[in-house]
């Protein structure tokens, strides 16, 4: 079907309240944006209440039905957003609608599955919609940029964390030997598990090297733990500068000339002279339908 076509058969009402729902531009759509997010964050708070015993034991009857009528409102919510949306199955496969799917799922679940109930926290993820109703873009393009850059770097941080395994293993079968048995080191297993907790600087201190041998072993590890955790940071770090740079660049296109290697603040084509026009993309609230 024709794209235009199908827009036009489309029932006024649904295009009211898809401007409602899925827009922030207009006073009803902001309102219930903020409506929305004050009951997201009042139903995460339920949960954490419903959570703490003597909260639960005294006011148990009253939270499980405020729980309920949460999370009708929002199954409501997301069969509001299904009818309204343009395409139905892009808004289902977004970011934002399998969230809503996973706000609501634990609820229903928990009749048949009573554990199932503690998963409904994963609701606080709703309020990420908070960047995009307030129109926090640097926020929101923060954000892109620490997932593009951890999108970018998950090779270099995937060999990474082999190496690190590896270096595990290893040390944790030096102290087995070096340690034994009656030192704590039961086993191999157990020797890669403190080697992991050492070089994470966690050090539980369940099990600790009683040799001079291994203490100089287990202090080499700790200051071998300093560097490690800084290098996936550095990783990221890095992708990240790189991202902003060419994000920054390519947003400046010369409308005369055609380049785009500017600074992310030019304010003239470096080649030609012309004045640069950096596009500044519509809002929307939930990325799923173009305008």
């Amino acid at each position: 079907m024709n794209p235009s076509a199908e827009t036009s058969a489309r029932a006024p009402w649904r295009d009211h309240w898809y401007r409602v729902i899925f827009e922030s531009d207009t006073r009803a759509g902001r309102a219930f944006d903020k409506v929305l997010i004050a009951l997201i964050a009042l139903s995460v708070a339920v949960a954490l209440a419903d959570s703490v015993e003597p909260l639960n034991k005294r006011y148990g009857a009253f939270l499980n039905r405020a729980e309920w009528a949460f999370t009708v409102l929002f199954t409501l919510e997301y069969f509001a957003r299904l009818v309204c949306a343009k395409r139905p199955a892009a808004y289902a496969k977004s970011f934002f609608g399998v969230i809503d799917v996973l706000a609501i799922l634990p609820t229903w679940l928990a009749i048949f599955f009573p554990g199932a109930h503690a998963l409904v926290d994963i609701r606080v993820l709703r309020l990420l919609r908070v960047f995009r109703i307030f129109r926090l873009v640097e926020f929101v393009r923060e954000y892109h940029e620490l997932w593009t850059g951890l999108v970018k770097s998950a090779r270099k941080i995937a060999v990474f964390v082999s190496f690190v395994m590896l270096l595990v293993v290893v040390l944790g079968t030096i102290m087995f030997v070096v340690e034994g048995k009656e030192n704590g080191f039961t086993s191999i297993p157990t020797s890669i598990y403190w080697a992991i907790t050492t070089v994470t600087t966690v050090g539980f201190g369940d099990i600790t090297p009683k040799t001079d041998l291994g203490r100089a072993i287990a202090s080499l590890i700790m200051l071998l733990g300093w560097g490690i955790l800084a290098v996936p940071t550095g990783i990221i770090t890095t992708e990240m500068a790189v991202q902003r740079m060419t994000v920054a660049r390519l947003l400046n296109v010369c409308d005369d000339c055609g380049e785009s290697d500017h600074m992310e603040h030019a304010k003239h084509c470096h080649k030609c002279g012309s004045g640069l026009d950096t596009p500044v993309p519509r809002f929307r609230k939930d990325n799923v339908e173009p305008s």
